[in-house]
């Protein structure tokens, strides 16, 4: 039996707690996904190197999931763009049902092999891309396919599960286990599992994002500032970045048309009399 399938005997009679004891149980069950992924950390180094190596060269990155997992993809590829200003085509994510199955579940859509593959087929996945498989039971078909496909067409593959063993490693170039344990409610993966996952999958884009040189120290200087509260961060980023005012952020910012890395380039013009390199760019 696959680990996230047993039974956790920690809450085995949880229906019967009251609600502050289970919420302690869940709560300290949950302390483990941390050191899931501490242990992978690893593994997760590889996974970047091969993603960062993809991108440097026009590729691009996919994440394929089913339920949950496919989800987790489809929140981290549509944070990309306006967090890092990347092209919506640079993180993408496919799941199994397609974009409907990310509010109703669509169960059926995980089990059919051949519908991962037609997905990788129809997206044109080559060897410039890498493409990121998603399954806390190591073994989910539609994955499966999508990885064997990938594979199969020159892609790097990374597989991300929640158990030892599973199929999808074997068509993955970098085996990512995140080995959470029983879930408080047995099987029920949307818990520990899920959220190794979402660790798991900020740790990828945002150690990506930051080795092509989207972040300048620790602020998001490719930001795209859509709205007030937006704008308000990029002049608080400029401030802190080249040491200005908020006034004078805020006026550079306007005309430079709230482009953030324009307007500290130019400010850094401005100071030294000469354009500073990016202390952060990729290598």
């Amino acid at each position: 039996m696959k680990i996230t399938e047993s039974v956790n005997t920690n809450s085995r009679n949880i229906d019967c707690k009251s609600i502050s004891e289970i919420l302690r149980i869940i709560n300290t069950e949950d302390k483990q996904t941390s050191l899931a992924v501490g242990r992978a950390l690893p593994e997760i180094a590889k996974a970047v190197e091969l993603i960062l190596e993809r991108i440097n060269a026009g590729g691009r990155m996919f994440y394929v999931g089913a339920g949950t997992s496919g989800r987790l993809g489809i929140l981290d590829a549509a944070e990309c763009p306006p967090t890092y200003g990347v092209s919506p085509e640079t993180v993408q994510a496919i799941m199994a049902g397609g974009t409907a199955a990310f509010t109703k579940a669509v169960e059926l859509a995980e089990d059919d092999d051949e519908l991962g593959r037609a997905e990788i087929i129809k997206r044109g996945i080559n060897a410039h891309d890498v493409v990121v498989g998603l399954s806390a039971s190591g073994s989910t078909p539609f994955v499966r396919g999508a990885l064997s496909a990938a594979k199969g067409a020159g892609a790097a593959t990374v597989a991300v599960i929640c158990n030892s063993k599973g199929t999808i490693p074997e068509h993955a170039d970098v085996a990512i286990r995140l080995l959470t344990g029983p879930e408080v409610i047995t099987g029920s993966t949307r818990m520990k599992a899920a959220t190794a996952q979402k660790m798991t999958l900020n740790m990828l884009s945002t150690t990506v994002m930051i080795k092509l040189g989207k972040v300048t120290g620790n602020f998001m200087t490719n930001m795209r500032p859509t709205n007030g509260k937006l704008k308000e961060r990029a002049i608080f980023i400029v401030q802190n970045v080249c040491d200005r005012s908020a006034i004078t952020a805020k006026k550079v910012l306007k005309n430079n048309n709230y482009n953030i890395q324009k307007t500290i380039n130019k400010l850094r013009i401005l100071k030294l009399g000469a354009d500073k390199p990016c202390q952060n760019k990729a290598r």
